[in-house]
């Protein structure tokens, strides 16, 4: 299955919204209008499954700058009616670390987008903190009354400045503003408040404490709100793990069994938190009961995610691994909770587990599914030859970068073709982990290896460990330069 917002890999469009590396190829290949175009898209519409942890902004940026691209398309993005409508960071996020990119790599026109847009942009705060890492002192004071006027002297608008300058990501412009006469007074008052709150939130009781019971504990992970299971049956657990002792145990059995008295209603947090506590100190009851909540007819979803999620933190015992054989080649949750577990602690008698899991998850939920991470890894780990066409497959059609990145130190192992083949085009990927694996690894009879190689030694904005990579690749004492 894939994302209606993803383009087919084959095509430009996919491969930039991928991130891979031969979306830069291609892109620098292609019609300069229609390259210009696909990156316009890639930029205004963020098609990331998760945009907080996938990159793209220095991919993208480096290519605007290979194709001498102009900002005009940001531009009216950024300054568009909608951004007064729709303020979420996801619509402009992306264009903004684009631009603070940019403006790293001395295009002015960026530095001054990006300062128009922290005097008026709804999402000002990236910019301006875009602009902190990027822009000299003057350009940040210039800025100080736009961004102090969105607070007014009120005692909501210096409550909400105390939480701008408590929570700012780059802190540097608002010590900046504090230093001038005619904000000073405000911004330290500020500062002290947001000081204040942070000692306050540590001070507030957040749950039962280790003076509390057992039963006690359990009643509180039951009295939680709806959608806040999860959370609640967590702390519940880590609270376990402080008053229960061995007296506790068949209570906690009973509880783990049964679950909530038949009257009460609302979810299951309790069992949950039981199944958590017992499976991480490694209980012989544990992978009994775990089994019982997955396949009983009784169980609610949140034990059921808590048991699963219990069995894969489990000390890599016999017991454990010996269960998991015998579980891993059901089609079910457990099943795959099982594979899981062989792919991330089995060793090569699990090989063959691992790889039919794959598989078999590659067919049934596609090459996005979220079983995939541990099972690539898992094959990587184990060295299975076999898996690497399947491996290509998810390589060349997951939308996930980081997947994409996991994959690709999977057929480091698995594929002889890797050196000369997909690590080529992991140097131009936009997963700075996947290019130090490609700086590794590709094979340099290929002129645009030693090219890109050079070409990452020199750029200031190259993560370290990619850099060193590289000059592993030369040698102590040369350079690719």
């Amino acid at each position: 299955m894939f994302d209606p917002d993803i383009a087919p890999s084959g095509t430009l469009l996919g491969l930039l919204q991928r991130g891979r590396g031969d979306g830069t190829l291609h892109a620098l290949a292609a019609p300069r209008a229609e390259a210009l175009a696909a990156l316009d898209d890639c930029v205004l519409r963020d098609a990331r499954r998760d945009w907080q942890v996938e990159n793209r902004s220095l991919y993208y940026a480096r290519l605007y700058m290979q194709l001498d691209g102009g900002l005009d398309a940001i531009e009216r993005h950024l300054f568009h009616p909608d951004d007064g409508v729709d303020t979420t960071e996801e619509r402009t996020g992306l264009a903004l670390a684009v631009l603070g990119h940019l403006a790293a790599y001395g295009r002015d026109a960026a530095r001054l987008l990006l300062r128009g847009y922290a005097a008026t942009g709804s999402n000002w705060r990236w910019a301006l903190d875009e602009l902190a890492l990027r822009d000299d002192d003057a350009g940040l004071a210039a800025l100080a009354p736009a961004v102090l006027a969105r607070f007014p002297a009120t005692a909501e608008g210096d409550a909400a400045l105390a939480a701008a300058v408590r929570d700012a990501f780059e802190p540097h412009p608002w010590r900046l503003w504090a230093e001038d006469p005619r904000y000073a007074a405000r911004l330290a008052a500020a500062g002290e408040q947001g000081s204040f709150d942070r000692w306050q939130r540590q001070l507030r009781p957040r749950g039962p404490r280790p003076g509390w019971s057992v039963a006690e504990v359990l009643r509180w992970a039951e009295e939680g709100a709806p959608g806040a299971e999860e959370q609640r049956y967590l702390a519940a657990a880590r609270c376990l793990g402080a008053v229960a002792g061995p007296e506790d145990r068949p209570a906690l059995l009973d509880a783990a069994r049964s679950g909530p008295d038949a009257a009460r209603s609302g979810p299951d947090a309790a069992r949950a938190a039981v199944l958590h506590h017992l499976a991480e100190r490694g209980d012989p009851a544990a992978l009994d009961l775990v089994e019982a909540t997955v396949g009983g007819p009784d169980a609610g979803e949140v034990p059921v995610t808590a048991a699963l999620a219990a069995f894969a933190r489990m000390p890599a015992t016999d017991a454990v691994l010996g269960r998991a054989r015998g579980w891993a080649r059901r089609d079910d949750r457990l099943g795959a909770a099982a594979a899981a577990v062989l792919a991330r602690r089995g060793d090569a008698r699990d090989a063959g587990v691992v790889l039919a899991a794959l598989r078999r998850t590659v067919r049934a939920d596609g090459p996005d599914a979220g079983a995939l991470w541990e099972l690539v890894d898992g094959v990587g780990r184990l060295g299975v030859g076999c898996a690497a066409p399947v491996l290509r497959h998810v390589y060349r059609e997951t939308a996930s970068s980081e997947l994409r990145g996991r994959t690709a130190a999977a057929l480091a192992v698995t594929d002889p073709g890797f050196a000369a083949g997909f690590a080529v085009e992991c140097l131009w990927d936009c997963e700075e982990t996947t290019r130090e694996l490609a700086a590794r690894h590709a094979a340099t009879g290929d002129d645009r290896v030693v090219e890109q190689l050079r070409r990452l030694a020199a750029d200031p904005a190259e993560e370290a460990e990619v850099q060193t990579a590289v000059r592993s690749r030369f040698g102590p004492d040369a350079s690719p330069v």
